[in-house]
Parts: structure tokens; C-alpha cells; sequence
């Protein structure tokens, strides 16, 4: 074989293999997005949306919508029940805005206070670097992963 030749196989078996690693990632796509579209828990969506608001879906049930607060967004998560549903380890997630504790890396007992619902918005300015972007990282992957249904704003 010559050099030539060699280097056409080369280019031949790493444009194949970026076509399966394509086809694979639209064929996740598209099954991920009708598999969460017949799954999809019933909800309406608004604008804004209130901690006391969000707190209302913490699902409970498989049927129960959740929704997250991270970093002024709401996302609903419903499609990740089997980690944030009811008795799931990421439960202590759901139905708040859950900024500060996935930025510190914080699971605590998961019951939403009063206290907590009637505090304003958190700014999160007193975070340390590492935690603000380790909370970005966050905002990336569930801007990705699930779908932002709203802002997360103070109680009027």
C-alpha cells in the first residue's frame, strides 16, 4: 500500500465514525424528545413564577409535574422523576429554587420552609468563585436537559 492509499482508508474510517457518532446523537434527540413529550406531566406555564408557586410540584406522584428555581430560571424537570420525584436522591431539589445548595454542593433534609418561601429571590452575591461556576455548569446542563418554563421572581 502506498501513503496515498493509507491516508484515504484513514479519512475514510473517521468520517464513517462521525457519521455513526451523529446519527446516534439526532437519534437520541428525537427519542428523547417524544419519550418526555408522551410522558410529560400536565402543566401550564407562565411567565413568572413564585417560590411559594414552585413548591407546588414536587412530585409526589409519577403523574406530579416538578420544577426547579435555578438561578432566576424555572425548569421543569419532570422528565428526571426517578432522580427528583418523591423519595429520589435529588428530591431535596424539587419544588424550590435550588440555586444556593447545588452551587454549594448542600443536601439538606428537603422540607421547604416558611421561612424559605417568603424570603426573596436569592442573589447569590456572596457566593465564592468556584461556586458560582460550579452553579453555571449547572445552569448549562439543565438548560440542555430540560426545558426553562419561566423566571423565578419575588412574591408581589
Amino acid at each position: 500500500m502506498t501513503l496515498t492509499s493509507d491516508t484515504s482508508i484513514t479519512k475514510l474510517v473517521l468520517t464513517c465514525l462521525a457519521l455513526y457518532g451523529t446519527y446516534r446523537a439526532v437519534r437520541f434527540l428525537l427519542n428523547k424528545d417524544s419519550a418526555n413529550h408522551l410522558s410529560k406531566p400536565k402543566i401550564t406555564y407562565k411567565e413568572n413564577w413564585t417560590k411559594r408557586e414552585i413548591s407546588q410540584y414536587r412530585g409526589q406522584t409519577p403523574d406530579t409535574p416538578i420544577l426547579i428555581g435555578l438561578k432566576g430560571k424555572v425548569y421543569d424537570v419532570s422528565a428526571g422523576h426517578g432522580f427528583y420525584g418523591a423519595g429520589a436522591s435529588y428530591n431535596v431539589f424539587a419544588g424550590r429554587d435550588a440555586s444556593r445548595l447545588l452551587a454549594k454542593q448542600e443536601f439538606d433534609d428537603g422540607v421547604i420552609t416558611e421561612e424559605e418561601l417568603n424570603a426573596p429571590v436569592d442573589t447569590l452575591e456572596d457566593l465564592l468563585d468556584d461556586e458560582k461556576e460550579g452553579l453555571d455548569a449547572y445552569v448549562g446542563l439543565y438548560t440542555v436537559k430540560y426545558r426553562c418554563v419561566g423566571n423565578l421572581v419575588n412574591q408581589e
